[in-house]
């Protein structure tokens, strides 16, 4: 089994994956091992650039893969620290909320959760940004 390293990889199927990955040449075969694997996107805004990230299958609990280089459209390797940081600290919060898992199976309430404001603040910000957009 080969080296494993942070990659982002296309799919003959448009799917655009980033994962630690290693690569097993299995007899001439090669087949690669995807531990983690997460799409990323990146959201542009008015304010600046938020990044999105979400398992690339969403209901298995397992967390490594395997895909047949047949399947690969490009690979390449990432070292920008920016995105590894992004991807390991998704992937402690995910680790953290599992171990958290709660009684009876409810997870606890935390302010990764996605809750920032209240309704009307929310409704305030967007109407600001229709605003501003509309001024421009």
């Amino acid at each position: 089994m080969g080296e494993e390293f942070y990659s982002s990889i296309k799919l003959v199927t448009g799917e655009e994956i980033f994962s630690l990955i290693s690569i097993d040449e299995n007899d001439g075969d090669p087949i690669i091992l995807l531990q983690n694997p997460v799409i990323i996107k990146t959201i542009n805004t008015i304010n600046g650039s938020l990044v999105k990230v979400k398992p690339w299958m969403e209901i298995p609990t397992d967390d490594l893969f395997i895909i047949k280089s047949d399947k690969v459209v490009t690979m390449t390797e990432v070292s920008d620290s920016s995105v590894i940081e992004i991807y390991t600290r998704y992937i402690e919060d995910c680790e953290e909320e599992t171990e958290n898992f709660g009684d009876n199976n409810r997870s606890k309430i935390t302010d990764k959760m996605g809750y920032v404001s209240s309704v009307e603040d929310a409704r305030k910000n967007l109407e600001k940004i229709f605003k501003d957009l509309k001024e421009s």
